[in-house]
């Protein structure tokens, strides 16, 4: 679903121009599919015009088929690929993968009087579109390169004095540790971790620990509402409506969130959230989400400027934004990865990611050498799974599970992580792997 093309002024040449020139995006795209049938990409699979979706009473009658059809129709993953770590880096389908060649042809073609960059615009259409999708608004919202450069810019951006000090959870990507550990080291503020479980029962069980050690000095309350490590789900609201009670500001690392489960930034109640698209909501890898609720971002540094990063009143959020040239492909994708979901249907992706989980736990069950990490509660999940072993003579398993071109994270505490392109028997072939490997 790539953004509606704009009109294109007549072009002229010179007698003496090249023959070669690319004047138009029809020679473009043969010459692309030029070069890829050279070095082996499908690019004419790839820049065809996006398959219509199965049909949903396909849907209804057979949700197996109708879902391994829309990913051989839509994402280009090939059939031997068993990719199991969208949560690391996921996957563009068609449309979106369009959207952004699109995108740079018209950038290369100069066939549009717009400037092909971001970096000092303000993507109102663009922002609004995606706070729509978040539950927020468009002032409240900044576009940035990925999910760290947003937890740097709040972590950076934060006035805090030596000695106030910012909570943790024991369960933080190292990106949502490593500025807070600057801040730290550059202005003397300090760094606490709270130990929560990997495997709870209750959701008491994360949240008292949290709020409990919020103490005279706290200021800030930084967390994840899914955690990277495991996929544990955390009760974002009850967190961040007790710490406002404190006086504390929350920062909610949601890395893990946009298009893995439904998010209402608003409902939520966090002070600042943070947003990797690339993972779960089918975007282009370079793309990330800063919000702060209210006037949240008005209080905040930047942490890279151009002209206009002053501008509160004008610009607002999209302050952020004013950084220099980059690249406009990225957020064309981004966009094209929301209308995508949306045409799909949100609920009907949440749904069909978790039954995949459901499947993985179950797989899990039946093995006796390895435990589930992951809580058999779906309060507490949703499309990423922690497994451990109980061995930790796994030195074969990892060229096995290559070999198998499974792609999973490993460890003796591994993730698999699942979306709508995953089929049941890349599930199958993980563990089959595993028992040849692990019960002989």
């Amino acid at each position: 679903m790539p953004n509606p093309e704009r009109s294109a002024p007549n072009h002229s040449r010179d007698s003496g121009s090249l023959t070669t020139s690319l004047t138009s995006r029809r020679t473009v795209i043969r010459q692309l599919a030029l070069a890829g049938a050279l070095v082996g990409i499908p690019w004419r699979r790839a820049l065809a015009e996006p398959a219509v979706f199965p049909e949903r009473e396909l849907l209804q009658t057979n949700p197996d088929r109708f879902w391994s059809r829309l990913r051989s129709e839509q994402f280009l993953v090939p059939e031997w690929r068993s990719f199991l770590n969208p949560a690391s880096l996921g996957v563009m389908p068609r449309p979106v993968l369009k959207a952004v060649v699109d995108s740079l042809t018209r950038g290369a073609e100069y066939a549009t009087d717009d400037v092909q960059r971001w970096g000092y615009e303000t993507l109102d259409p663009e922002r609004t579109e995606m706070a729509d999708f978040l539950g927020c608004r468009k002032d409240e919202l900044a576009f940035t390169h990925n999910c760290t450069e947003a937890m740097s810019t709040i972590a950076n951006g934060l006035d805090l004095r030596p000695g106030d000090e910012v909570l943790l959870t024991n369960q933080e990507h190292g990106s949502g540790i490593a500025s807070w550990k600057l801040k730290a080291a550059r202005y003397g503020t300090t760094v606490r971790e709270v130990e929560i479980p990997v495997t709870p029962k209750q959701p008491e069980e994360l949240t008292d620990p949290l709020i409990s050690a919020i103490g005279p000095r706290t200021r800030v309350l930084s967390f994840s509402g899914i955690t990277s490590p495991t996929g544990l789900i955390l009760p974002v609201r009850q967190i961040c409506q007790a710490a406002r009670e404190k006086g504390v500001i929350t920062v909610l690392d949601g890395a893990h969130m946009d298009g893995q489960v439904s998010v209402n930034l608003h409902d939520l109640g966090c002070d600042y959230f943070t947003g990797s698209p690339h993972k779960w909501l089918f975007a282009p890898p370079g793309c990330g989400l800063l919000y702060g609720r209210g006037d949240g971002l008005d209080r905040l540094w930047p942490l890279c400027v151009s002209s206009g990063w002053d501008n509160k009143e004008s610009l607002r959020s999209a302050r952020f934004m004013m950084i220099g040239t980059n690249n406009r492909s990225t957020i064309d994708g981004m966009i094209a990865g929301v209308r995508f979901l949306k045409e799909l249907g949100e609920e009907v992706v949440y749904q069909r990611m978790h039954h995949l989980a459901r499947l993985v736990m179950k797989e899990a069950q039946r093995r006796s050498y390895l435990e589930l990490v992951t809580p058999d509660d779906s309060r507490f999940f949703q499309a990423m799974v922690s497994i451990r072993f109980k061995s930790d003579k796994l030195d074969a398993l990892w060229p096995a599970l290559k070999e198998g071109k499974v792609n999973v994270i490993g460890g003796q505490r591994s993730r698999l992580s699942l979306h709508i392109h995953t089929r049941p028997s890349d599930i199958k072939k993980f563990f089959q792997v595993c028992d040849r490997v692990l019960a002989g």
